[in-house]
């Protein structure tokens, strides 16, 4: 574990040739509206930082190291946020309805990584949700897949 923690510090703080993330940029507004999420029920658990870093890794094509320093500026981020507002602007200029739901679908996968779904969780989706242009309906029916997926057996 401890080895884990000494290289994200490193991964973070050395300097690599992926260029920092624009702040302007839908990745980093996309993962400080995620960090928002997990932090909403204080600090994120094992399960939801893993979640976290697999899907910005997944979603976005990133190999560990650019994922990890993603993140660590989408932090930075998120804490000087005062509203949703700055992230879902960004992300509405950038990013068509199939990306903003794959964006509220992340969402969800991170309500459900602790297998808890709390009303503030379900809250600020809805809230992003309407912000980011998607419907209740969407909404719901992204939900609903989640849920299921966590849910099913293993194939």
């Amino acid at each position: 574990m401890l080895e884990g923690l000494r290289q994200f510090i490193a991964d973070v703080v050395s300097p690599h040739e992926t260029p920092a993330f624009d702040d302007n940029g839908y990745q980093l507004a996309a993962t400080a509206l995620l960090i928002h999420v997990i932090s909403l029920d204080g600090e994120p658990n094992a399960a939801e930082r893993r979640k976290l870093h697999s899907l910005i890794e997944l979603r976005f094509g990133l190999d560990r190291g650019s994922a990890s320093r993603l993140i660590a500026q989408a932090m930075l981020a998120e804490g000087e946020a005062v509203d949703l507002y700055r992230f879902t602007s960004v992300i509405m200029r950038e990013v068509d309805e199939a990306g903003r739901q794959r964006i509220v679908e992340m969402m969800w996968e991170l309500v459900y990584a602790d297998d808890t779904v709390t009303e503030f969780e379900d809250n600020v989706v809805w809230r992003a949700s309407e912000l980011l242009g998607i419907s209740t309906r969407d909404r719901v029916d992204l939900k609903h897949r989640v849920a299921s997926r966590r849910s099913a057996p293993p194939a």
